[in-house]
């Protein structure tokens, strides 16, 4: 009887370690799996390297100047990321937001600051809001500015991202109840680093804190003539660009609800180039030109580009008329035949532009604008912690 209590005994008790010990390698099965999951995820790849600038523009009476070389100058800064790479020689994305302060149109409320586009790529709808800029005022609350784009904008956590603000003005840096010591520790945090440009004498912007502005985050200083007039050279190529221009907005295949008025916002933004001069629609063109110039959202050759595209996700009704009847051979076919003839002029245009290049520099003289110089100094300087360079 003895013998079989024992038996029974150490059955039962083999049976409770043994699911205990199921039980445990269970667990310890699952905190594997978790552990995995969180180590995959700790290790996922970010998207790839993006620069992203904030422009943070004073539209008080006096900074008309600065409003105009911003709208002239913006193509020349893009052209130069045409030649910007990573570390492992790929094309960085760009992005630029876009705020006003200091204008007396804006609300008193939100210290005369108004955040006028967020980070976009968007190359049109960035010019499109510098074009509607206007001057007025005002009160310029620079600490507070940096604040609320700070706040306000998705700067992201990729820490090989380059992060840059830019903020022109010509009243002391000190204006306004939000200090601007304070918004330094607050880009420190996010790793921005801000750039200052004064419009003016480069000591008065150095005695109102311009320069303390920038220092405290590693930032660049600069002082500009925000008032003068740059003196485009005329080429015997800015012809030829301006008519390649206008076969190469001909490739365009605008599909979607917002299809038409998107195309119709390209070409407007050609025109308000050329009302400028004639040189900043030849720059735009160059930019329309590059990788950086996207539009896919509305745009079905550019769409046909990218990796996940299935015309079977269009609707009928989606597609521009011309192409509702044809069958999906046939229109895959015509966005084919639009990206080789789009390519084509985009090279002519490249090639056509480095003639033009080579032409202004025997003349010995500079385009270079004083907000495009300020900001691509301060941008390369910066973007070496970054591991970006240029070719």
């Amino acid at each position: 009887m003895k013998k079989i209590i024992n038996k029974t005994l150490i059955l039962l008790a083999l049976i409770f370690f043994g699911k205990s010990f199921a039980h445990h390698e269970v667990l310890s099965k699952e905190f594997d799996t978790q552990a995995l999951q969180i180590r995959s995820e700790s290790k996922k790849p970010y998207k790839r390297q993006t620069v992203k600038i904030a422009l943070l523009l004073d539209t008080s009476n006096s900074m008309d100047g600065l409003i105009n070389q911003a709208k002239s100058q913006l193509w020349d800064i893009v052209n130069q990321f045409a030649f910007a790479r990573c570390g492992d020689k790929s094309r960085p994305e760009l992005q630029i937001a876009l705020y006003q302060y200091g204008n007396d149109d804006l609300s008193a409320q939100e210290g005369y600051i108004q955040q006028v586009l967020g980070f976009s790529s968007d190359l049109d709808k960035i010019s499109e809001k510098l074009f509607s800029l206007t001057t007025n005022g005002g009160e310029e609350y620079c600490g507070q500015v940096i604040h609320k784009s700070l706040k306000q904008l998705d700067w992201g956590k990729n820490p090989d991202d380059l992060k840059m603000i830019f903020i022109a003005g010509n009243e002391p840096f000190t204006q306004g109840s939000k200090n601007f010591r304070d918004s330094a520790v607050d880009a420190k945090e996010k790793d921005v680093i801000i750039n200052t440009i004064f419009c003016g004498n480069y000591s008065e912007g150095v005695n109102t804190r311009w320069q303390e502005g920038a220092v405290l985050t590693g930032g660049e200083y600069m002082a500009i003539d925000h008032n003068r007039q740059i003196v485009h050279i005329k080429t015997p190529y800015d012809d030829i660009i301006i008519k390649l221009n206008t076969r190469l907005n001909n490739t365009y295949v605008s599909y979607g609800p917002k299809g038409a008025s998107r195309r119709a916002l390209q070409e407007v933004q050609d025109q308000e180039a050329m009302a400028l001069e004639e040189a900043v629609v030849v720059k735009r063109a160059v930019s329309k030109s590059s990788a950086y110039y996207n539009n896919a959202e509305w745009d079905m050759v550019d769409a046909s580009r990218e990796d996940d595209f299935d015309l079977k996700n269009y609707k009928k009704e989606m597609l521009p008329q011309p192409l509702r009847g044809k069958t999906e051979a046939e229109i895959n076919k015509f966005l084919a035949e639009k990206k080789a003839e789009r390519s084509s002029i985009q090279k002519e245009i490249q090639e056509a532009n480095a003639k033009r290049e080579e032409y202004i520099a025997k003349q010995q003289k500079s385009e270079a604008g004083e907000l495009e110089k300020a900001m691509l100094q301060a941008i390369k300087k910066q973007a070496s912690n970054k591991n970006l360079y240029w070719e």
